[in-house]
């Protein structure tokens, strides 16, 4: 039985060298990545790093996995699913244009793991998208592994964010085309258990 790197397809397709972001100590602005790729981590402690009035200075734990590339980088659906949702969210730090993904099957019980879960409905989101992305899919439609399905945003269209797609799993139902991407420290093992590692679909990429 495969694990995830083989069960599904990748939602960005990554080069052999990228960079794994630690941004525990908060953000360094005068420090430039020297990657085209780069990955933001999973249930990461992010102080100082969400200073809009949509996080209220109260929301700083990393509930995604952010997937750091070039501008127009295609994004691809991880396996065989509907479109749930498509829209933006337009506030400032936000996702801006999203493209939620609704699925039945098993996932991995564990990152790495070549066992898998119980059958079970989730949803994926897909933030920080370009424009033209919600022009490529419609709500209802039928996407299969593997299926182009979005490009990642410029800065200007992807809530003010350097260009990456935020990669979250959800067991509730999202609504309003929305998942709280980060959570206050206090909520953590609550948010956990409903939002939990994306690399159950998108492999040990750290």
């Amino acid at each position: 039985m495969a694990g995830s790197e083989s069960l599904f397809h990748p939602v960005v397709l990554l080069p052999d060298d990228y960079w794994v972001f630690d941004f525990t100590k908060g953000p360094n602005s005068s420090w430039q990545c020297p990657f085209d790729y780069q990955i933001g981590r999973y249930d990461e402690y992010r102080p100082g790093m969400y200073t809009t009035d949509l996080f209220s200075g109260e929301r700083d734990l990393h509930v995604g996995l952010d997937i750091g590339a070039p501008v127009h980088t295609n994004v691809y659906a991880f396996a065989d699913g509907v479109v749930y949702s498509v829209g933006i969210n337009p506030e400032a730090g936000s996702y801006g244009p999203t493209i939620i993904t609704q699925h039945k099957l098993r996932l991995p019980s564990a990152v790495g793991s070549t066992e898998l879960g119980p059958m079970r409905t989730f949803w994926v989101l897909h933030g920080h998208l370009s424009t033209e992305s919600l022009t490529m899919v419609k709500v209802g439609k039928t996407v299969k592994k593997g299926e182009l399905i979005a490009t990642i945003g410029n800065e200007q269209e992807n809530g003010g964010w350097p260009p990456h797609v935020h990669l979250q799993i959800s067991y509730d139902e999202p609504v309003n085309n929305d998942l709280p991407g980060v959570v206050k420290l206090a909520n953590r093992e609550a948010a956990l258990k409903i939002y939990p590692d994306p690399r159950l679909i998108a492999g040990r990429i750290y």
